[in-house]
């Protein structure tokens, strides 16, 4: 459950004011993992608001065409959001969003399906909504609450972005819902704004699960991941690559963990399929359009440059 915006993106590197062409499609933390489940097997719905306009069109149909089941909120009052995708250099980029008053933002709890939440295997939220509007974090809160109640597998990336408030409001709304998720994610330095600087990514994860998830996984990138699952320590080496374009990957990485956790597999394993398919959303541009398969997943191992 999230917001999911319409993106623009410069098909060539430079300044944004002098791009003469650009991408027009989708993007969002939420679906984003929604696709990736998907991709690999899973059974997966995205769930959020857009507007009555085209934009919010694009975004139901490019998710329903990866086989994501859609359950949205159509706000004939506000826009669908937008972000703009800035290479200004080849190994570069900058991200822009407009989602101020965007309809994504007004989620409400009236928007919740708890028939839905009640009969999930896990329900996702990330740390992106709270920061949007206070009916959004209001929405997260009970979503989590709801589906806690009921047995479901709450998973909580925190997912900060320092555009949408201060680094303060993060911590101090990470430090409300983090008891409330049975699975927690966080890079590092996302870790550091809910438990505090720490001497090793390790002590993190312990510190973060002491807060009450079972599950906690520090997302390290090129250096892979640590967690901290039912009181033992995993670490997870990243796979060697060379990658296009990083964003998404922490997504991926996310969307490959909860697919073998819904799948029952060990610690290892589910830890393993989510380095293999973050390091695959690295291979290509985009949000999410890199995002594998798991036939495909062998190919990251594959000696030979062309399969025939």
């Amino acid at each position: 459950m999230g917001e999911t915006m319409a993106l623009l993106t410069a098909e060539h590197p430079g300044p944004l004011a002098h791009v003469s062409t650009m991408g027009l499609g989708i993007g969002g933390s939420e679906s984003n993992v929604a696709i990736g489940v998907q991709r690999l097997g899973g059974n997966a719905v995205w769930c959020g608001r857009v507007g009555a306009d085209s934009l919010g069109q694009l975004v139901a149909r490019e998710i329903r065409a990866e086989g994501v089941t859609v359950r949205i909120t159509e706000d004939p009052a506000a826009p669908t959001g937008l972000m703009l995708k800035e290479r200004r250099t080849l190994s570069t980029q900058k991200v822009s969003y407009y989602r101020a008053g965007s309809a994504g933002s007004r989620i409400s709890p009236s928007d919740l399906d708890r028939l839905l939440i009640n009969g999930a295997s896990i329900l996702h939220v990330s740390g992106i909504t709270p920061a949007l509007s206070g009916s959004a974090a209001a929405t997260v809160r009970e979503a989590m609450e709801l589906a806690g109640e009921n047995g479901v597998t709450v998973s909580f990336d925190l997912n900060y972005r320092a555009n949408l408030w201060t680094a303060d409001a993060a911590g101090h709304s990470y430090r409300a819902l983090i008891p409330l998720a049975d699975v927690v994610f966080a890079g590092g330095d996302e870790a550091a704004l809910a438990v505090g600087n720490a001497e090793s990514p390790a002590e993190m994860a312990e510190r973060m699960a002491a807060m009450g998830p079972a599950q906690a996984i520090i997302k390290l990138g090129s250096e892979g991941a640590v967690a901290f699952i039912d009181g033992e320590l995993f670490h997870q080496g990243a796979m060697p690559i060379k990658p296009v374009d990083t964003v998404g990957a922490g997504d991926a990485f996310v969307a490959g963990y909860l697919t073998e956790l819904m799948a029952g597999s060990a610690p290892a394993q589910r830890l393993e399929l989510a380095a293999k398919t973050g390091a695959f959303a690295c291979l290509a541009y985009g949000d999410w359009e890199g995002l594998p398969r798991r036939a495909e997943l062998g190919l990251l191992q594959q000696n030979e440059p062309v399969t025939r």
